[in-house]
């Protein structure tokens, strides 16, 4: 009796590991940037009802260190989604990890707050340069050599400068030089953090009035902003002449090794990256950038207040899955 229960017991354990192994959901990892958090997971969300058998790994970072966990950490990933398109060209394709990029989305830049902020009741598209200058308003941004939306503020503060005619208005808000390094930001003036979202926290306790912002982030968060002009908000491709007038130095390989970028319209891209242990799940990928790119993908991208590019382009070799 005893022998006919141990073996029962092994049969049942033996169907309850099949049972978990053979069901368990498939991961797909997707690296993106901090903006894409609310619409990949709200995509994720929808995929993963369509084909149970798919689980979305999501980790939210700056777009230059979601392609740099792929290229010199060599870390596992099936995705990568940047908010620039350059950052997958320039880390991931130019260094022989992608073979492709595709761009799929927009957005433009703003300057977002609350109730809360200093002032937040007289500014206005028009007089926001000076509020910030204000030596009692704290400003907040992401770091440039992280991020796009880092260096994305900066080309704002520099053509604001000349599309209000406000002389030096650049150095006189960050004070900074063609660069930035932690410790440069004026103390109890302007606060940096990684990543652009990193900074909600911030500016809803109050702790920082105004920050530069996607506009589709503000949206999100049903926070305040300021509909900055096209002629400085990176939006408009007409405007792409002007805004290249914008440059900024930002990390290359190392923290004393520095690349010029010079602004161009927001543009979102993505890729399936490969090292020696990407993708882990070539399927999934494929299965969840098809998503994306559907109507549906591209009905959550503009619930989320972001621009899409329909068709897409794909810059490099196109990938004969994609019709």
């Amino acid at each position: 009796m005893a022998v006919l229960k141990s073996f029962i017991l092994s049969v049942a354990t033996f169907v309850f590991l099949f049972c978990t192994t053979a069901f368990a959901a498939s991961n797909i990892i997707i690296f993106h940037a901090g903006s894409l958090t609310v619409p990949i997971r709200k995509m994720a969300k929808a995929f993963q009802k369509k084909y149970p058998q798919y689980r979305i790994l999501d980790e939210p970072s700056g777009s230059r260190v979601a392609a740099r966990k792929v290229a010199e950490l060599k870390k596992p990933c099936d995705i990568v989604a940047s908010a620039d398109y350059t950052v997958i060209n320039n880390i991931l394709m130019k260094k022989g990890f992608a073979d492709f990029n595709i761009e799929f989305a927009t957005n433009s830049l703003a300057i977002v707050y609350t109730k809360k902020s200093r002032y937040a009741g007289i500014i206005n598209q028009k007089n926001w340069p000076y509020i910030l200058l204000k030596k009692d308003v704290v400003v907040g941004h992401s770091n440039p050599n992280d991020d796009p939306c880092g260096y994305r503020a900066m080309f704002v503060a520099k053509l604001a400068q000349k599309y209000y005619h406000i002389k030096d208005f650049y150095k006189k808000l960050f004070g900074y030089p063609d660069y930035y390094k932690p410790g440069f930001e004026k103390k109890g003036k302007i606060v940096v953090r990684p990543k652009e979202t990193d900074l909600l926290s911030l500016l809803e306790a109050g702790d920082v009035d105004y920050i530069f912002l996607y506009k589709s982030v503000a949206i999100q968060h049903h926070l305040k902003y300021i509909q900055l002009p096209d002629h400085i908000n990176l939006s408009n491709p007409e405007y792409a002449k002007f805004y290249s007038q914008a440059c900024f130095k930002v990390t290359a390989n190392s923290p004393n090794n520095y690349i010029l970028k010079c602004a161009k319209p927001i543009i979102y891209s993505l890729t399936i990256p490969h090292n020696e242990n990407s993708p882990q799940n070539p399927d999934g990928a494929i299965l969840f950038v098809k998503f994306m790119l559907s109507k549906k993908g591209q009905s959550i991208l503009k619930s989320c207040g972001q621009g899409i590019i329909n068709p897409p382009v794909v810059i490099g070799k196109k990938p004969v899955w994609l019709k």
